[in-house]
């Protein structure tokens, strides 16, 4: 997907040619346009769109039913989604998108087939203080909870979109570690890495990627200082190792804005940021979601 801010009358022309190979698929009152192919982990957009008002849209993926705000644009009704899948959990092969909508007072239903197909991704290998790899017995308890907490954070799907692509980049560093590597640690297999690492100082600002709202302002075993940002339709951003957090959970957020600085807080090897966007819960590759 090229990184396009999508608004107004022209995102139907725009998407267009934003899905080079994908297809349309249409109902007389309906027009889907998605990608017929895409890689594990890599994130897609969805774009909906009538002549008739429409209401009522639900966009069903992966075993997920997810609600769509609709925009009126001049004569043509519109709602997007990003979907995606997740190396961690996420298998290749044909996947069904299945779109309903009232139309101008007339239920419709749209399904469309995509091919999730494998990616090869690297190994990387890290050596890291013994108790970051094999924690001890103590704070087993506080893990477990921690990654409870994650996951709600992770599974929300608020109404309403507040984010627009190209997002905000977090931190201008190089990536020092990519989506999906398969992480070796001290030797030992864990699971694949679920988000980028970009190389900060300690004490550089941290920018939100969209607007949105605080989720998660806390301090985790692994994730360190962290922040988690809920921009609505399922898109949740991932903010780690922080060395100090500017939000507290609640708190309204616009696209740029300081949620916290850069640091080297739970398990790091140095400082850098862990950044990761989650789309209803599959955390995908968030690079091609941003700005160059």
């Amino acid at each position: 997907m090229k990184r396009i801010i999508l608004a107004g009358t022209a995102a139907f022309l725009i998407l267009v040619a934003v899905f080079a190979g994908g297809v349309l698929a249409a109902a007389p009152e309906l027009v889907v346009l998605a990608p017929v192919e895409t890689g594990i982990g890599s994130p897609f957009l969805v774009y909906i769109s009538s002549t008739e008002p429409l209401e009522d849209v639900v966009i069903s993926w992966e075993g997920k039913q997810l609600p769509l705000e609709v925009e009126r644009s001049g004569d043509i009704s519109e709602a997007m989604v990003l979907l995606g899948t997740d190396v961690g959990s996420s298998r290749s092969g044909p996947r069904t998108i299945e779109i309903g909508a009232s139309a101008g007072g007339r239920s419709v239903a749209v399904s469309r087939t995509i091919t999730v197909a494998d990616v090869d991704f690297p190994v990387q290998r890290l050596s890291l203080p013994e108790e970051m790899v094999t924690p001890p017995k103590e704070v087993l308890e506080r893990i477990k909870r921690e990654r409870e907490e994650s996951s709600r954070a992770l599974a929300t799907m608020s109404s309403g979109r507040k984010w627009s692509v190209p997002m905000v980049r977090p931190v201008p560093g190089i990536i020092t570690s990519p989506y999906g590597f398969r992480r070796i640690l001290n030797d030992q297999p864990r699971s694949p890495h679920r988000g980028v690492d970009y190389r900060a100082a300690v004490g550089d600002p941290v920018r939100a990627a969209a607007d949105g709202t605080v989720l998660l302002s806390t301090e985790h075993y692994y994730a360190g200082q962290c922040v988690y940002l809920d921009h609505g339709n399922g898109v949740v951003s991932v903010y780690m190792h922080l060395s100090e957090r500017k939000v507290k959970e609640g708190d309204p957020v616009s696209a740029g804005d300081a949620v916290g600085l850069a640091g080297k807080s739970g398990r790091v090897t140095g400082p850098h940021l862990h950044f990761g966007i989650s789309l209803q819960g599959m955390m995908v590759d968030p690079e091609p979601l941003l700005a160059e």
